[in-house]
């Protein structure tokens, strides 16, 4: 059977008439920026995240730029970033005149080492940007333990985590500020771009609330220069249907990246001369599982097997962003994140979805050991 990456339309299928109603909730309202939607999510994505403030903005690359301009990053500052990650997280650092500094992932988890961070500081340093990375918390108290050191701030990039627990704690503001992405293929995608801020840090909410809307609180009065950063009502209205069933949906993923686990771990699947190697789930981590990335010493060959058998791989990502175009300006050249080019070269997104169901899991799974007994 064919099994697609995601299929983003079921998500609409199942749950077609909430989110019609909203639709027409919306366009009848009047209220086409801002306005009620916006702010009901807003309470309602809050009190989700055990936080006292959420803030709306257009993207996730917008809600990292923001935050970071509320915390007066600038040119001259520096911003610890992980060196593996998607390079939106960057790229917010870049917008802001800064400098992204990497640190290396831990190898087994993806996400950046807190071991290796405290020797990036340096005095120009301002902000520790450490990502949830594909679902799966960062190690926040080792994190924060070196920013408290060193009077630093940190802003987290949530954007592939919503509604992942740290020790039991559902992420939102375990450092200063988290920044999400709605982007439609996100654990809560809406149906175009979105993205939000949630803090505890009521003057840093109401500097971003500020800089979102022209730096306006009030009608053509313009406290700072700012930027039309805003959440649309419509996607607003979709994404508190979909925050609704955003639980039960991360439930169905742990399901198959559970599936997955046991079986790619059995002996069937690692006593070949190329084992697939699997993410790391420390004791103190609840993912979600936005994305399911094992790493196989002959990526490209194994991608391109999956495919003939038709299940829908990704690469997530296959240049990191030290040697990506945009950053030849910066010197970086290959080898010097050696972990975060291992992980470009030899890691693959299998398919994993809240609509992926047991027999597309069964065919990726039997895809796998086809291709097994061959190598």
């Amino acid at each position: 059977m064919s099994v697609p990456f995601l299929d983003l339309g079921a998500a609409y299928r199942e749950l077609q008439p909430e989110i019609d109603a909203a639709v027409a909730r919306v366009l009848a309202s009047g209220y086409y920026i801002g306005g009620p939607e916006v702010e009901q999510f807003e309470t309602d994505y809050a009190t989700y995240c055990g936080v006292t403030h959420a803030i709306g903005v257009a993207n996730g690359l917008d809600a990292l730029h923001l935050v970071l301009r509320a915390m007066d990053v600038g040119p001259g500052d520096e911003v610890i970033v992980p060196s593996n990650t998607y390079i939106a997280t960057w790229l917010a650092v870049s917008q802001c005149g800064a400098t992204p500094v990497p640190v290396e992932p831990d190898a087994r988890t993806y996400n950046i080492d807190p071991a290796l961070i405290e020797a990036a500081v340096t005095p120009r340093t301002k902000v520790i940007l450490p990502v949830h990375l594909y679902g799966q918390p960062a190690d926040m108290d080792s994190i924060l333990a070196v920013a408290r050191k060193h009077g630093l701030r940190v802003l987290e990039d949530g954007a592939q985590a919503h509604g992942a627990r740290y020790k039991g704690q559902r992420l939102g503001a375990h450092g200063d500020a988290v920044a999400w992405s709605f982007y439609p293929g996100k654990n809560l995608g809406a149906m175009g771009d979105g993205g939000a801020v949630t803090t505890n840090d009521a003057q840093l909410a109401d500097r971003i609330q500020v800089l979102r809307n022209y730096g306006s609180r009030v009608k053509y009065v313009n406290e700072v220069q700012g930027y039309n950063s805003r959440l649309d009502p419509l996607q607003a209205a979709v994404l508190r249907v979909k925050l609704s069933h955003l639980d039960e949906w991360n439930t169905r993923r742990k399901a198959i990246a559970a599936r997955y686990q046991a079986v790619i771990a059995s002996e069937a699947l690692q006593s070949t001369p190329f084992p697939i190697t699997l993410p790391h789930v420390p004791d103190w981590s609840d993912p979600v599982w936005h994305l399911f990335v094992v790493q196989h010493p002959r990526r490209d060959a194994l991608h391109k097997a999956l495919a003939d058998a038709s299940i829908g791989t990704l690469i997530h990502y296959p240049v990191p962003p030290h040697l990506q175009q945009a950053y030849a300006s910066a010197g970086f050249v290959p080898g010097q994140f050696p972990i975060a080019e291992q992980i470009a070269n030899q890691c693959l997104s299998l398919p994993i979805g809240p609509h992926l169901d047991e027999a597309g899991a069964t065919a990726v799974l039997a895809a796998l050991k086809a291709v097994a007994k061959r190598d």
